[in-house]
């Protein structure tokens, strides 16, 4: 399946979407090396998924400029696309409830192959490829912290039939399929317990610490991360922790 994934830095200058009812976040300035997890903090409405959206490359910012790696938006939308991939965002990683967690991870590894990988790897012996693919799921499942085992049906446990926290790690192991450098977590911690929340995040800094940048949207960030708001103010506790300002 290849070495490690190395995440990429995420910077923004004055970055600003301005929609049809106005702004939906102006002047975000940040700068968040890789392997960072960076916090996207507010409240429900103020604009945090659309931030989101937009840092990976999903929506085009009206205002300012941002960069993901060598790629700047808003103008370079596809190349910061191929490096990026959100998960848990409503209308856009929708889980569907009728199918099972083996149908979503099956579905998901054919289209990576199928307009994910080389043309090179597409050649390969079909045993082979099945071997990557079920590599590549394993890796990815192993990587969210879920196991299949531990679900009532294990992988034929339909989606409507896992707990929060669960779907929520499913949507994660999808999107890190695509072994993306930044990753994008939408309503992290949604109508989780405390508990469940303190997983979440412990989830997400074993992501980080791999090499995978992660962004991640809350109502409540912990204190270890970069944390930017949708209203353009941003905490360093984290940057000054390395040694940046």
């Amino acid at each position: 399946m290849g070495g490690a994934v190395s995440g990429t830095g995420v910077t923004a200058h004055g970055l600003g979407l301005r929609g049809p009812r106005g702004w939906a976040f102006r002047d975000v300035t940040f700068d968040a090396e890789p392997g960072s997890l960076i916090a996207i903090e507010g409240a429900s409405g103020s604009g945090r998924t659309c931030l989101l959206l937009a840092l990976t490359g999903r929506m085009k910012a009206t205002e300012g400029t941002a960069t993901v790696g060598g790629a700047r938006l808003p103008k370079q939308l596809a190349a910061v696309r191929r490096v990026s991939a959100p998960a848990n965002v409503a209308g856009v990683t929708d889980l569907d409830p009728a199918l099972t967690v083996g149908e979503h991870l099956r579905e998901r590894a054919l289209l990576q192959r199928r307009f994910g990988d080389s043309l090179r790897a597409l050649l390969r012996p079909r045993a082979e490829r099945a071997a990557q693919a079920q590599l590549r799921i394993d890796t990815a499942l192993a990587a969210a912290g879920l196991d299949r085992e531990s679900l009532p049906k294990g992988s034929r446990t339909s989606v409507r039939d896992l707990e929060r926290l669960e779907a929520l790690r499913l949507s994660i192991a999808l999107a890190l399929l695509g072994r993306p450098r930044l990753l994008g977590v939408d309503d992290t911690d949604l109508k989780l317990s405390d508990a469940e929340r303190a997983e979440a995040w412990a989830l997400l800094r074993s992501i980080a610490e791999s090499g995978t940048t992660v962004l991640a949207v809350c109502s409540e960030a912990p204190e270890d991360t970069v944390v930017v708001t949708t209203a353009g103010k941003e905490k360093t506790d984290a940057l000054a922790e390395t040694g940046r300002s």
